[in-house]
């Protein structure tokens, strides 16, 4: 039986509500439905046992066919009774029992009856009903009733019949698309929620015919559409439109922007919001059309309603991704709302700020959000962590303030997904801001004194033994690792004992005081322990007399293997023992790309301990381990560049091909990763004929083809061509994919012996001015340039022609320099006349470059720039004013 409801007694700690339907038993209330066969119903009763049956069969309860059918018909037998409450619980225990269609023949007469009866509550719920539970043949037989109700003067039943015809159209469309004429005189209606249900069911008609679509909203931005909902859906069909009529419109106005920007002026607020909303995720939005959305939101910013503020801060959190200088005027009003009531107002009000803030905020940005982050979850303080590292990245020079906020909230009470980003972040700073090195590592020491969470603990004592000797000062960490081999888990300790290693290795001072600690270490409690600190001891020589380590020693204990960790871990798997001892020499060194599935999933950069250093020669390393590995590119000398993988191929076709630019000083190495994507298939003797007819300045030297590619085993190709030495040659090469097919039993797993000489046709490949620069940037670029020889500076003028805005130009040639943007400079602010941009690379050859772009921009839209480049080499200088001249 139910519970009463009923709150408990005052004297509890808590107060809190029972629910009625505590303890309530399938077979106990089938037994109460038989009051549905009582000669004097009681509607009130009646409608509590179906209430229960409903809870029921809302919470997953499954009814065996024999209870189904026995309710079903308990439950039609309460069509005799009169009361309208009773009567809509009817309707909601038929529509939720779904009833087969031998059991629908004996409700639909009582259905059709009150689909036309002079109640009107009878006929929405009893239309709604039928369309749920009949088929194709019977709906035929209704869809007279049903077009008149469309078009009924009452609005509930023209709501009901137009709500069924959208679940129709799912099942039977060609029915419904016969109520065309119907449905458009029902948009016509002034019922609000008839006019939003109208213009639903008439775009689903629609959807498949652009055109039509697109007549259909031209026709309603004409100013016939009343009801607020409708409106918003209005809204969204527009922004659609648009979307699909972008390539159509490049140059010209959008169509239906300024139907958009007129909701902005509507009486509605969630009409407001749409539109702004759908103005500030139009693709390659400009400042201008911006303005008048952002305007909109700054208002709604201090609304006195929750939802409206909420919505407000939302969207501007979205738009400050991409357009953070639109969104700089609205800074005032949301600095208010970090203390608002709403923690999820104020965590995105604060990330907002962090998005869009200039540098003279951040100190005051900080002592806000220092009184802020105790009050909100786990989740949303590292979505303040992360724009607190991105806000770093972009104000090098605030890093001291910026990481001594991350040091005290990681001394803070916290899970270990917030910890972990914290650490990430501290992580990053410390490898891109050079001056930030010492003082991150310090607070990472301190952290791991009290850290409960392993993982990170090894983590960041292998961060370490990393950086920690390159410090100006490495004696300093000893003690914090020293105190792990004594206070942690084996885990950590294991760690710890490495990570001193290093430091022995790497600094030659420090040798003896650490061959001490490691000697104290073979008394551990620990296997693991004790055998890292032997072979650490015989490794640094800790037997005989202290001495420099040599580079054998530092590269057992920093290098990484020359072959992948999986080649290894299968060879060790497979190898038998005998008299012959394993030879790591037999390990395949082709790095294994990732499984097709893999590869077309999207994937986030790694950041934080996970990642690699970003380091110019971290970018190359994978790939400078793999081309000295094969024989013919020995000789190339030292790997300068290596690309991102360029895709030759489809997603979804036979073969898939990317391609990886390798940049030498006198070579260029393009690497084809293959893969085979057809079960049924053997190639061998696979290729890459690359025809370099449009790229005059390279000669192919070499190329390396692929002896086999069995099914999703992905493999390698190369094909080397050498160019002009100091010379940043570009060109265009067209590729085609040529090999051997073999057919594969799929019983036995064996390819044929003969093969059948085959090709496929790639994509072109380009080499561009941008391949032979690497992004590195510098955390002070004034003291940089004042660093750099003035001898070797090249100053002049371009005129880049008509451009959309300054930030396209500004984008363009940056993508053309391929050079790292500083100090935030690369985002233009709205309505900008004019624009300094500041670049760092490295160009080949390992030449430092420093670029300062001053941009304007006339009345027509002409941009005119001012190109300074200052580096090591005054030829590399006016190569880069080359570049863009060409360019």
């Amino acid at each position: 039986m139910a519970q009463p409801f009923v709150k408990k007694d005052d004297d509890r700690d808590d107060e809190a509500e029972y629910s009625p339907f505590f303890g309530i038993e399938k077979g106990a209330v089938l037994q109460e439905a038989r009051v549905f066969h009582d000669p004097q119903l009681d509607p009130r009763r009646c409608s509590q046992v179906i209430t229960k049956l409903l809870y029921l069969l809302n919470q997953g309860e499954t009814f065996t066919k024999v209870e189904a059918t026995e309710a079903f018909f308990a439950v039609t037998k309460l069509f005799q009774s009169r009361d309208i409450g009773l009567r809509r619980m009817v309707y909601l225990m038929i529509k939720e029992i779904s009833p087969s269609s031998d059991e629908v023949i004996m409700v639909t007469s009582s259905l059709m009856k009150d689909m036309t009866s002079r109640t009107d509550v009878y006929r929405a719920n009893a239309i709604r009903v039928l369309c749920q539970i009949t088929d194709g043949t019977l709906l035929a037989q209704i869809e007279r009733y049903l077009k008149q109700a469309i078009v009924d003067k009452n609005p509930v039943v023209a709501s009901a019949a137009l709500v069924s015809g959208i679940h129709i159209l799912q099942t039977n469309p060609e029915i419904v698309k016969r109520w065309s004429n119907e449905v458009q005189e029902a948009v016509q209606s002034r019922a609000a929620l008839v006019q939003f249900h109208a213009l639903a069911l008439l775009h689903q008609i629609r959807q498949n015919d652009r055109l039509a679509v697109s007549k259909l909203v031209t026709s309603l931005t004409r100013g016939t559409v009343r009801s607020p909902l409708a409106q918003c859906l209005l809204v969204r069909y527009a922004s659609q439109v648009i979307r699909e009529s972008a390539n159509n419109f490049q140059t010209g106005e959008r169509p239906f922007y300024d139907y958009l920007e007129s909701c902005l002026r509507h009486k509605a607020e969630m009409v407001i919001l749409e539109a702004a909303r759908a103005i500030t995720e139009l693709s390659g939005v400009t400042n201008r059309e911006l303005t008048p959305a952002i305007t909109v939101l700054q208002l709604f910013l201090s609304s006195s309603k929750p939802v409206l503020r909420f919505a407000a801060v939302r969207t501007l959190n979205k738009v400050a991704m991409t357009h953070p200088m639109a969104v700089t005027n609205c800074n005032i009003d949301m600095e208010s709302l970090i203390s608002d009531q709403n923690r999820s107002i104020a965590t995105l009000a604060i990330t907002t700020l962090l998005k869009t803030g200039n540098e003279s905020s951040v100190d005051r940005l900080m002592k806000q959000i220092t009184n802020f982050m105790s009050d909100i979850a786990d989740e949303f303080k590292i979505v303040v962590v992360e724009a607190i590292r991105s806000l770093c990245m972009k104000f090098p020079l605030k890093y001291r303030s910026l990481m001594n906020f991350l040091s005290n909230i990681l001394r803070e009470e916290g899970g270990f997904e917030y910890k972990k980003a914290i650490v990430d972040s501290i992580v990053i700073l410390i490898r891109d801001i050079e001056e930030a090195k010492e003082i991150g590592l310090l607070h990472l020491c301190e952290f791991i004194e009290d850290c409960e969470f392993t993982y990170l603990s090894t983590q960041i004592l292998h961060f370490l033994g990393i950086e920690g000797p390159k410090t100006s000062d490495p004696s300093k960490f000893i003690r914090y690792i020293y105190n792990r081999v004594h206070l942690e888990n084996a885990t950590v300790r294991a760690c710890a004992v490495s990570t001193l290693a290093k430091f022995g290795a790497m600094v030659d001072s420090l040798k003896p005081r650490i061959l001490v600690l490691l000697r104290r270490c073979l008394f551990d409690s620990d296997d693991e322990v004790r055998d890292r600190a032997t072979l650490y001891l015989n490794t640094l020589g800790g037997d005989g007399p202290v001495v420099e380590t040599d580079n054998d020693v530092k590269g057992f204990l920093f290098g990484s293997l020359d072959v992948p960790l999986v080649n290894l871990e299968t060879s060790l798997r497979n190898y038998e023992p005998a008299d012959q001892p394993f030879d790591i020499d037999s390990v395949p060194k082709d790095i294994k790309a990732q499984p097709l599935a893999e590869k077309k999933a999207s994937g986030k950069k790694p950041i934080g301990l996970g990642a690699p250093p970003t380091a110019p020669s971290a970018a190359v390393d994978p790939y400078d381990r793999l081309l000295s590995s094969i024989p013919e590119f020995t000789s190339y000398g030292e790997l300068f560049k290596s690309s991102a993988p360029v895709e030759l191929t489809e997603a979804e076709t036979e073969y898939a091909v990317n391609v990886v630019k390798h940049i030498f000083d006198h070579y260029v190495v393009f690497q084809y990763n293959c893969t085979n994507t057809i079960p049924e298939q053997l190639l061998e003797n696979v290729t890459v004929l690359v025809d370099a007819s449009e790229a005059e300045e390279f000669s192919e030297v070499t190329s390396k083809p692929l002896k086999s590619l069995p099914y999703d085993s992905p493999g390698q190709t190369f094909v080397a061509f050498e160019k002009p030495d100091g010379v940043p040659a570009v060109g265009k090469f067209s590729n085609v994919l040529k090999f051997i097919v073999k057919e594969v039993d799929p019983a036995s797993g064996e390819a044929e012996e003969d093969g059948v000489e085959d090709e496929y046709q790639l994509e072109d490949l380009e080499v561009v001015a941008a391949d032979y620069m690497q992004k590195v940037g510098v955390s002070n670029f004034r003291n940089a340039w004042e660093g750099m020889d003035p001898e070797c500076e090249q100053v002049d003028e371009y005129g880049l022609g008509p451009r959309e805005s300054l930030a396209e130009a500004v984008n363009a040639v940056i993508s053309l320099l391929g050079m790292q943007p500083c100090e935030g400079t690369e985002t233009v602010p709205s309505n900008s006349r004019s624009h300094m941009c500041l670049l760092s690379g490295v160009f080949i050859g390992n030449v430092k470059v420093l670029v300062r772009l001053s941009f304007g921009i006339s009345g027509q839209n002409e941009v005119a720039m001012k190109l300074a480049v200052r580096s090591e080499d005054e030829n590399v200088s006016k190569i880069i004013h080359e570049i863009v001249a060409s360019g």
